[in-house]
């Protein structure tokens, strides 16, 4: 019985130009799904059918991708999670973080709560999946890896440590059938009070250095950066690690 395996994928944006394009994490997310699945391979988008971006993951080798209608700023959590249970799902791949739209990288955390399911972030690989069992590789800092074994259904987040996307081929982009379904809307009061704008990188601090001379100045701009100022926190509490990590943000400045 072969395992059942859906990629979900958004619309994504060029940094430099802003234009739609495919998301280069959900690319990635696709391209595992395809080494593992082939033409078995099933995706989907909650969104809008007419997207023309959505042609680029078809220009991957699928012959149609399902999307489940949604209007603008819908709350896709719920139409998603009955989706996947209803379909069948057993491993379900997506990207870390959506290029557009709020962007805050929780779906794939929400979605795994509701469905039930355990969540790994940051697959690089699977080695092999037996007896409704994986075996997969997280990728850690550094280039590290983690060996995980993890009872199936499963739902996992990829980065750019997982396969690069093939390219997009025009005659398959074109060929491929965008299938629209209709499904439930649910409006996401939170997003409909908002107003959402790009966000602006913050530049980094720099450390204050107190040098006479011109060759002091020199080696401490040149010298390493010190972590002096992390802390490690073992065999703590719940509370007390919330506590600590509400503290480092007040002391940043990103909490008043």
């Amino acid at each position: 019985m072969s395992t059942k395996v859906i990629s979900l994928v958004s619309i994504g944006a060029h940094p430099g130009s802003g234009r739609s394009r495919r998301a280069e994490q959900d690319a990635r997310a696709v391209e595992l799904g395809l080494q593992l699945a082939g033409d078995n391979l099933q995706v989907v988008h909650a969104g809008d059918h007419r997207q023309e971006a959505l042609r680029a993951y078809l220009g991957m080798g699928l012959d149609h991708l399902d999307v489940l209608e949604q209007p603008e700023g819908a709350d896709v959590l719920e139409v998603l999670g009955d989706y996947l249970r209803d379909a069948g799902a057993q491993l379900v791949l997506t990207g870390s973080q959506a290029e557009t739209g709020e962007g805050s990288g929780m779906l794939p955390f929400l979605l795994a709560e509701k469905l039930g399911w355990p969540l790994i972030v940051g697959l690089a690989e699977v080695e092999s999946i037996e007896n409704g069992t994986a075996q997969v590789l997280q990728a850690l800092p550094r280039g590290q890896r983690r060996r995980l074994k993890v009872r199936l259904p499963l739902l996992a987040t990829v980065d750019n440590a997982a396969p690069k996307p093939r390219q997009s081929a025009f005659g398959p982009a074109r060929r491929g059938v965008l299938a629209a379904r209709d499904v439930a809307i649910v409006e996401d009061e939170l997003l409909a009070d908002a107003e959402l704008q790009p966000a602006r990188p913050r530049p980094k601090r720099l450390k204050v250095i107190k040098a006479k001379s011109g060759a002091d100045r020199m080696k401490a701009a040149t010298a390493k950066a010190s972590g002096g100022g992390g802390k490690v926190l073992k065999d703590v509490s719940p509370q007390e690690g919330a506590d600590a990590i509400l503290k480092l943000l007040v002391e940043e400045g990103v909490l008043r």
